[in-house]
């Protein structure tokens, strides 16, 4: 009996070997990634020969082109102000939101007058960076493609995923921050 009992205290000390990690049963290679970063180059491309074309079509207007990929030109300018705005002023603009064809998606008076702390509020991408290029009393129409825009997302009500859009943007008001001043 002694003999039984010793020979099951090791068959129950060596079937305690403790777990063994699991092996996955896929490998990523990194080839979702790979072609989800080409589809977006693709439809990147795509927004913004859209965007030359409206550009190219637009006599009456001069277009200047965003290190923040999208582009604008001025309705209104002030060339008595020289003041743009900086990291922690506040802003009061207006702006509205239109497709690329020029329908209207909010109008001005349906968003209202906003007021924006400069880098400290959100705002979509290419809107927090078009208003530091905006001096008091100026207006300008800018084009945004999808990733500075609402990108894959919309705006979950009438701006759709990987939507391009435009934006007339008018800059009211700028309270400067103390820190901007130094």
């Amino acid at each position: 009996m002694r003999f039984v009992g010793v020979i099951l205290l090791a068959v129950i000390i060596v079937s305690c070997g403790g777990p063994e990690p699991r092996k996955p049963v896929e490998v990523k290679t990194g080839s979702f990634y790979k072609e989800s970063i080409e589809r977006t180059k693709q439809l990147l491309a795509e927004e913004e020969k859209a965007i030359q074309e409206i550009i190219s079509k637009d006599t009456v207007h001069e277009y200047l082109s965003s290190p923040n990929g999208f582009w604008y030109y001025f309705e209104t300018k002030n060339d008595t102000a020289s003041y743009l705005p900086k990291t922690g002023d506040q802003i009061l603009f207006t702006y509205n939101l239109m497709s690329m064809n020029g329908d209207t998606i909010y109008t001005a008076e349906e968003i209202g007058p906003t007021s924006h702390v400069i880098d400290k509020q959100q705002l979509f991408p290419g809107l927090q960076n078009a208003v530091k290029l905006l001096k008091i009393n100026e207006k300008a129409t800018f084009l945004f493609p999808s990733p500075v825009a609402y990108g894959y997302q919309g705006d979950n009500k009438a701006i759709g995923p990987k939507t391009p859009i435009q934006s007339s943007v008018e800059l009211h008001t700028i309270i400067i921050d103390n820190d901007s001043l130094n």
